[in-house]
């Protein structure tokens, strides 16, 4: 169990990482596409982060009431911005200029 809580923890700092540097990049972009795109891998690496959390909030800890509610929230939202990024990198992927 050590070792999943150690690789949770990787997995979250480099999607930390992840969304603070596509972040910046996303506000520095002057065309549209890259624009989309970075905005894209920031949703990708906010969903990867949120999901990552909420794994270490449900499985690593004792189980409260409160605990598993934020849990499945973070896990929800996760989700939802996981997909959002894909869907989006889809989009802008295809925008020609």
């Amino acid at each position: 169990m050590q070792w999943l809580h150690g690789a949770l923890l990787i997995v979250f700092a480099c999607s930390l990482f992840g969304s603070v540097f596509f972040s910046f990049r996303y506000r520095r972009q002057l065309s549209r596409k890259a624009r989309g795109m970075d905005a894209a891998k920031m949703n990708m690496s906010m969903g990867i982060m949120l999901v990552s959390i909420s794994i270490i909030q449900l499985f690593l800890f004792s189980g409260s009431t409160v605990r598993v509610i934020v849990g499945l929230v973070m896990l929800l939202l996760g989700l939802f911005n996981l997909f959002a990024g894909i869907r989006n990198y889809g989009l802008y992927d295809r925008i020609k200029e």
